[in-house]
């Protein structure tokens, strides 16, 4: 498969919009049934009825029940309360059982974290949306003089012109050179004028980003979002990128090809291309800020639930307001899409966030796998993170239906 095909597919893959809910999720075939946690992970000391949290969990387990993927996990708070912290089936086709502290590659759910750093920043006063990236970073437009009308409000709403940057995207053997992607980046020429449209930046955000933030102080941005973020909300089992791959127990991607089961060989495509390429030491071990997040369920609805109470201690009102609030409201790669300053908004039919998302639902998605959103009208935080990577048709129906059931239950 080409290259710029291999990295369209993965992009529509990522953003993937959900099917209609008649749609075909393929065979189900029997399997053992792995054993449901004791509810030591699932308070019921809320106004929630165990009834609803007994649906919620059945819609988990029979996602694993069909073997939709290998092992997964599924985090929730509601009203400020962690309601909800489970585990399934197992860490890979010969791994061990899956945990709530077992870790996964969090692919493009990672960008809100690299969006933090940036969005912290800000409350530090030593950079401003609407600031140039050039006034941070002067060589960042050497090469294209386009590029300095580039600002950090762009990069944010993936609206800089720079949404793929070949040299790097392409290239895994740099992902672990800072010094090598600033330069690239730099290097790179805008594929039109900033702020004229939207198109995803699948790995770009990561690049520019991490430039920024070394140029405005002296620190990537796996750094910042440990000091920052990470160690204030006690998300412990979170970093982007690990220093060690040895030394720490990373759930393996599987993928899969439409409608194949665990029990089906694997066959050729992006999706196995993907698992492979991401199941590599140095690629986890590489801070690429829009793909190796490395963390738990658990830790991404603490995020979000951080987000839902004004920021608590690690962001202020008005950054969590911007954060939180629509940037932009346009067409993205065929699609109606609405984006804010790291996050996208639900509401749309179709929506993976699930038919019963509103307007106000944020959150974001990460490539066939794992689901995130805050939904602010019912005070729900939600992560579900799973080890196998689907085309985006059945993983955004699969990942619609549980946070259409969560939702239902506890709203």
């Amino acid at each position: 498969m080409e290259r710029r095909k291999l990295l369209g597919s993965i992009a529509a893959a990522a953003v993937g919009s959900a099917v209609p809910a008649s749609a075909s999720a393929g065979p189900k075939k029997g399997g053992n049934r792995p054993s449901p946690p004791s509810h030591s992970n699932s308070k019921r000391n809320s106004d929630i009825l165990p009834t609803g949290i007994d649906r919620i969990e059945e819609t988990f387990y029979n996602q694993i029940e069909r073997e939709l993927h290998h092992g997964a996990q599924l985090a929730v708070y509601h009203k400020d309360e962690l309601v909800l912290n489970i585990a399934g089936g197992t860490t890979g086709p010969d791994g061990a059982a899956e945990t709530t502290d077992t870790r996964h590659v969090l692919f493009s759910t990672t960008k809100p974290y690299t969006a933090g750093t940036v969005h912290h920043l800000v409350d530090e006063g030593l950079v401003d949306y609407d600031d140039y990236v050039v006034d941070h970073w002067p060589e960042f437009g050497r090469n294209d003089e386009r590029k300095e009308d580039v600002t950090i409000r762009h990069v944010l709403s993936h609206q800089s012109g720079l949404h793929s940057i070949p040299a790097i995207d392409d290239n895994p053997e740099v992902w672990g050179d800072p010094d090598e992607k600033e330069r690239l980046v730099e290097e790179a020429t805008l594929a039109y004028e900033p702020g004229t449209r939207t198109d995803y930046h699948l790995l770009s955000y990561g690049w520019i980003i991490d430039g920024l933030t070394r140029n405005v102080v002296g620190k990537q941005i796996d750094e910042i979002a440990a000091e920052a973020i990470f160690d204030p909300l006690g998300m412990d089992d979170t970093s982007i990128g690990i220093e060690n791959a040895d030394a720490v127990d990373v759930s393996t991607l599987v993928g899969f090809e439409p409608y194949h089961q665990i029990t089906d060989p694997e066959s050729p495509g992006y999706t196995a291309y993907v698992a492979a390429l991401f199941n590599r030491d140095d690629v986890q071990e590489s801070v690429v800020g829009a793909a190796t997040g490395i963390g738990t369920a658990r830790d991404l609805a603490r995020y979000y639930n951080c987000l839902l109470n004004n920021g608590e201690d690690v962001f202020s009102n008005q950054v969590t307001r911007a954060f939180t609030s629509v940037e932009v409201e346009q067409e993205d790669d065929g699609e109606y899409t609405r984006r804010g300053l790291g996050v996208r908004f639900g509401g749309s039919p179709g929506d993976s966030f699930g038919v019963t998302a509103s307007h106000g639902v944020y959150g974001h998605g990460g490539l066939g796998s794992i689901m995130t959103w805050a939904d602010p009208d019912n005070d729900i935080a939600f992560a579900y993170v799973t080890n196998g990577i689907r085309d985006g048709y059945e993983h955004s129906q699969r990942v619609a239906r549980l946070g259409d059931t969560v939702r239902h239950e506890l709203s």
